[in-house]
């Protein structure tokens, strides 16, 4: 068997069609929303409302509503329970993110454990790209598609809230529903990567591919491209190679996705050789 048939062989099989599908849907949209939270820092909000959207998903299964609107719910629930607590209490807010979040996941925990399914827990906490059907493919692509189109049509007034809230705020733009909005699009972003790499995984689709363009680019727009062809490529890379070494999806993705970071740490132009380069007391070391 050649090279080319090789690397052909998964296209024959409908779940890896799909797999790879889902697998560009997720790194794209994870990826664009990445850069964002990088640069706000974010990165642990992420971490925080994946882990809140699991007693959603269990309400949802029960009362028999698509998955997808309970984990919204749930997670855009958790992020204003947050910012409500840090406005009108004295703790900060990585103290009411930690109550909230892990709160939250434990109740999601008891109520899975108390009802009968046959929904695998591990599929909910990793994922299962090589299980999912064309109608999640469909669902992924609809929210994937939705949350782009917001995110790129006012990435200028998101880039702006980023990086200086004040003056978001005197230049008339609405602060406040800029930063409901992107723990919105957030929730909705961890929503469309749930089927493919779980609960647990998804935070590094959502701090990983952010930070490799922050480490190879000077430029906003520049990072939003490097962000997103590592995300797409990695996610990709991985799918394949899960397939070949019979591993899982998520995982082998998340690995390709550190071994780039690793390489942006290094060779890229905010990476460790370009610094200590660039530093003059480099050289007396």
């Amino acid at each position: 068997m050649s090279w080319v048939d090789l690397l052909l062989e998964p296209l024959v099989y409908d779940f890896m069609q799909r797999a790879l599908l889902v697998a560009v849907l997720v790194g794209a949209v994870s990826a664009v929303l990445s850069c964002f939270l990088v640069l706000k820092g974010w990165s642990l909000m992420g971490d925080a409302i994946s882990h809140a959207v699991l007693p959603g998903i269990v309400i949802a299964y029960v009362v028999g509503l698509p998955l997808a609107v309970g984990a919204f719910g749930a997670g855009l629930l958790s992020a204003v329970a947050t910012g409500y607590l840090k406005d009108n209490s004295r703790i900060k807010e990585d103290t009411a993110m930690g109550i909230v979040f892990t709160g939250m996941f434990g109740f999601g925990l008891v109520l899975f454990s108390r009802i009968q399914t046959d929904q695998h827990l591990s599929h909910i906490l990793f994922g299962d790209m090589l299980g999912v059907s064309w109608a999640d493919l469909l669902e992924t692509a609809i929210v994937a598609g939705g949350t782009l189109l917001v995110v790129l049509s006012k990435r200028k007034d998101f880039l702006l809230y980023t990086f200086d809230p004040q003056h978001a705020r005197a230049i008339g733009l609405p602060v406040g529903l800029l930063h409901y909005g992107l723990l919105a699009i957030l929730s909705l972003t961890i929503v469309a990567s749930l089927k493919a790499v779980g609960i647990i995984l998804v935070v590094a689709m959502l701090i990983a591919p952010g930070a490799i363009g922050l480490l190879v680019s000077r430029r906003f727009d520049t990072m939003l491209l490097v962000a997103t062809a590592a995300a797409i490529g990695s996610s990709v890379a991985g799918t394949l190679l899960s397939y070949y070494l019979n591993a899982s999806s998520g995982p082998s993705i998340v690995l390709i996705q550190t071994g780039l970071f690793l390489l942006a740490l290094v060779f890229g132009q905010g990476g460790i050789l370009r610094r200590q380069a660039a530093s003059p007391a480099s050289s007396l070391r």
